[in-house]
């Protein structure tokens, strides 16, 4: 295990001995309490990891991520650089683009995230909305097949 200058781990952090090469925590990352940190995992430059969050075997996090609180992520994936994790999301592929944000379990863009929330509050009224457009449409073809039996 290889833990560089400036690096802050909290209490009850958990880092695994790598089983090859080395876990590594590179210089300037801040690790909050009660984290687990798995085998041949790399932790970036300036990365910030909030408490009860898990990172799985061999995966590498760019320089300057920040990971919010109860995150988890699979092993064996890639985490870009600058990449903005909200808390509770389940990472479950890699981050591939720089400066990006995901939200969610299985995580997915953010931006993407606020259209479904908005979207989803919106569910009730499209429901009457839809329903009476099917009354009416109703109302029609009862019209017009009585004035084509006529």
């Amino acid at each position: 295990m290889v833990i560089e200058d400036g690096v802050e781990i909290g209490a009850n952090t958990t880092i695994d001995r790598a089983t090859i090469g080395s876990t590594l925590i590179k210089s300037g990352a801040k690790l909050d309490n009660l984290l687990q940190i798995a085998h041949n995992v790399e932790v970036g430059n300036n990365s910030v990891i909030a408490a009860q969050s898990g990172i799985s075997g061999s995966t590498k996090i760019g320089n300057n991520v920040m990971i919010g609180g109860q995150v988890g992520i699979v092993g064996h994936i890639k985490i870009a650089d600058g990449a903005r994790i909200n808390a509770q999301s389940g990472v479950s592929k890699s981050i591939k683009n720089p400066n990006s944000a995901v939200t969610g379990s299985p995580a997915f863009d953010y931006t993407a995230a606020l259209r479904s929330q908005a979207a989803s509050r919106n569910l009730p009224g499209l429901e009457k909305r839809v329903l009476e457009l099917e009354k009416q449409l109703k109302a029609l073809m009862e019209k017009s097949t009585r004035k084509g039996s006529a």
